[in-house]
């Protein structure tokens, strides 16, 4: 009995031990500024569940920016909900003492002010389980509290020129595109506010244009009676009035609120809701639902605490920690920093964007010429990328972070019909046509599609030079629910339907292509002729691109490895034979060697993707540990377009190729350049590169590339530092397939500690570091 204490007590201590390490390690990881920032350029991101926040204090006020997932208006505009400011009388935060920190372990942002004798705190914080935003104030004298809500959106605004890249319009040539005003009032000590879309929206124009207005009773309409809004409160305060004011060149009109006297402690809530209402009184409704339950419940900060602990110790990846702020301990700060900011994100409707996430602010701080309003972001907001989404999402895989990737492919699942619908309507054959530049409704872009079409072009063509016959993206998104089964093991049934659609609609799309050429559906080997085609948005026109190939051939495998119960045997039958059609990868000698070619032939080249290593990543044909890696090492060295094109900037993925070949410079220097401080304020505030700030591509990327570097997998061997630099130690924990999850420490170029869960996989671990 004596025995089994002991073994407890050791057990606990080591646990323990554990958990104050990694605690510590976090801990090096909060940003802490002791000076006040000069606009929202320099704001701090703070969030949870589905909200984010951008908080900063300028001239002794607190601002902060309101966001939630799903809160897209008439033009698929991603609005935000506001933006909120706090003022305390008398002022501690006009004094020379000054602190705001990101407190990555409880989520929240800490703001603290001294002025003479007068010191107070605001705690800024985000319940993780429900929609409400939390602001205490505590200060050790009494002090009055003002909390304002402003709004830009006031009365109706007509957009146009760039301003409507921020919407699904883009730039489409019409007289009325407005961003319509939205509904605020103030009562007692409340102020509610709300957007209610109006009855015609993009989505009515998208369908005409596109010739799907004889299905469209049938179609998923996101945007259709969406309301979104909310309620601030405060216990002990009352309306204080309304002002108006501009802040970097955008009116705006504020409805305060204030204490009724002077208090030591003050708490303030945001309560906010997002529901497709048939009337407004439902919505008005659900919001006072939510009020009523988030006051009701307990334990809600504890319990926002424990899910952020849960979620640091599920993964992590700390670098050089005995050296801060040197370039490799700014590559695992930074991942961190990033990855807190997707989970604010853990629980929403909609994914995150490629294009700022929850956090983007006035544009005119990412770029001067944008004088627009907060609401501004390129490339749209409810357009799902594919091309750039994926990068947001992969590296969820091996953080173990599944619960994040539900809403990315619950969106892919909302708008399945509306693209089996597009091959229906134009081909009249089954699958599901998802393109680029993809409506969260699942139609292409309106504008992307072209309003200037050339008479009797295919309707169910994009009439674009970077989107034409590019289907393949979605596959990715297949393979990351293939994935999940495999990394966890739980059920994925409800994909499988998904799936199959969007592997059908290659099968029968490129048959009924090649039956349009000639009598013939299939080559004279039997195998798909994959024309026309196209290798991401660069190699266009292709024959066979080797991105396709590569992933029709991995998907097809994946699928059909699944265990029992997901597939009949004539699912199975067919999926084999579709497989044994798949053309084969296409090679081409360069400098005289032979390397992996983007496509048996194409006319031109249009944008400057790698293509040619797509089956390294993300379809790990290619890699360490795997057959003919010379040829992958081949293209990368010799390949002229490969090496021209390389970079780290934005999507650019060449850091992940580096690390899936072993190339351990290499990818020690592009994944720097990809997590090196961003040069804002905010370290992880990346951008815009390609896209917009904060890039999110850009730290998607750039996590996958450091995981790649320390883990990589080939069936079950699992192969640890195939590109890790002796000269970095790390401290990480990764998940791998089979519900394995593998935490590390390197010190001096030495692995001096591996714990491998379960430890029946520990002898599937292959050290590679040498």
């Amino acid at each position: 009995m004596k025995s089994l204490r002991l073994i407890l007590c050791l057990t606990a201590l080591l646990v323990t031990n554990l958990a104050h390490a990694q605690s510590s390690e976090l801990k090096q990881n909060n940003i802490v500024w002791t000076t006040q920032s000069q606009n929202s350029g320099e704001s701090m991101p703070c969030g949870g569940g589905d909200i984010g926040l951008n908080v900063w204090v300028e001239k002794g006020e607190i601002l902060f920016y309101l966001s939630k997932s799903g809160t897209f208006d008439e033009n698929n505009t991603f609005l935000k909900l506001g933006r909120v400011r706090v003022k305390l009388y008398p002022n501690p935060f006009e004094g020379k003492d000054f602190k705001q920190k990101l407190n990555l372990q409880t989520g929240a942002v800490n703001i603290e002010g001294n002025n003479g004798k007068l010191k107070a705190s605001i705690k800024i914080w985000v319940d993780v389980h429900r929609p409400v935003i939390h602001v205490d104030v505590s200060s050790n004298q009494p002090v009055k509290t003002e909390a304002a809500y402003e709004s830009w959106r006031t009365a109706d605004r007509y957009t146009k020129g760039r301003e409507n890249n921020q919407s699904s319009w883009k730039w489409a040539n019409h007289p009325d595109i407005r961003t319509r005003k939205d509904e605020i009032s103030a009562n007692n000590n409340s102020v509610t506010f709300y957007h209610r879309n109006a009855d015609t929206t993009v989505f009515d124009a998208t369908v005409a244009h596109e010739g799907m207005d004889a299905v469209k009773t049938q179609m998923f309409n996101p945007l259709k009676q969406l309301t979104f809004g909310g309620s601030m409160q405060g216990k002990g305060m009352v309306s204080a009035g309304t002002y108006w004011g501009t802040l970097y060149h955008t009116p705006f009109k504020r409805w305060k609120l204030q204490s009724k006297s002077a208090t030591k402690k003050q708490s303030i809530e945001l309560y906010l809701h997002t529901a497709q209402a048939p009337a407004l009184s439902q919505w008005q409704a659900g919001l006072q639902q939510v009020i009523k339950e988030a006051r009701s419940a307990k334990k809600t900060e504890l319990n926002t605490q424990n899910w952020w602990k849960d979620y640091w110790n599920r993964s992590f990846i700390h670098i050089n920690t005995d050296s801060v702020q040197t370039q490799a301990w700014q590559v695992g700060r930074n991942y961190q920093l990033f990855r807190y900011m997707l989970g604010c994100n853990a629980f929403g409707q909609y994914p995150t964007k490629f294009n700022g996430g929850l956090f983007t602010y006035d544009p005119q701080f990412t770029d001067t010429a944008s004088k627009f309003t907060p609401d501004f972001r390129l490339w749209g907001g409810g357009l799902m990328t594919a091309q750039n989404q994926r990068l947001v999402y992969f590296p969820m895989l091996k953080n173990g972070d599944f619960d994040l990737m539900k809403p990315q492919f619950d969106f892919y699942l909302r708008t399945l019909k509306n693209a089996e619908l597009r091959s229906q309507t134009y081909w009249n054959h089954a699958g599901a046509s998802f393109t680029e530049q993809l409506e969260n409704f699942g139609l292409p872009n309106v504008t992307e599609y072209g309003w200037k079409r050339p008479a009797g072009y295919d309707k169910g063509m994009e009439y674009n030079a970077w989107l034409e016959y590019e289907w393949d993206t979605v596959l990715e998104f297949c393979y990351m629910m293939l994935e999940t089964e495999r990394y966890t093991g739980k059920d994925i049934k409800q994909y499988i339907p998904f799936i199959e659609s969007c592997l059908i609609f290659f099968n029968e799309h490129y048959q009924y292509l090649a039956r349009n050429r000639g009598s013939k559906a299939f080559d004279g080997n039997g195998k798909l002729v994959l024309y026309p085609g196209s290798a991401g948005e660069t190699f266009k026109m292709a024959y066979n691109a080797n991105s396709t190939i590569a992933a029709l051939q991995t998907m097809l495998k994946r699928l059909l490895d699944l265990p029992a119960g997901y597939l009949t045997d004539e699912q199975k039958k067919n999926w084999n034979l579709m497989l044994s059609r798949i053309p084969p990868i296409s090679f081409r000698e360069m400098n005289g060697h032979k390397t992996l070619a983007p496509a048996q032939s194409w006319e031109r080249v249009n944008n400057v993707e790698s293509m040619q290593l797509y089956p390294v990543f993300p379809w790990g044909i290619y890699g360490v540990g795997k057959p003919d890696i010379d040829v992958a090492l081949n293209t990368w060295k010799y390949d002229t377009l490969a090496v021209k094109f390389r970079s780290g900037v934005g999507w650019k993925q060449d850091n992940i190729f580096a690390a899936r070949l072993g190339l351990t410079d290499e990818a020690a220097e592009l994944n720097i350049f990809k997590l090196k401080n961003s040069g804002r304020r905010f370290p992880a505030f990346w951008g815009p590169g390609f896209d917009w700030t904060p890039d999110h591509n850009w730290g998607g990327s750039g996590m996958i590339g450091v995981q790649e570097m320390l883990l990589q997998t080939d069936g079950k061997k699992i192969m640890l530092f195939p590109a890790w630099p002796k000269t970095w130690d790390v401290h990480f924990k990764l998940h791998a397939p089979y519900q394995t999850t593998v935490e590390a420490t390197v010190k001096n170029g030495k692995l001096v500690d591996l714990k491998v869960w379960p430890e029946s996989r520990k002898s599937d671990v292959v050290n590679m570091l040498k």
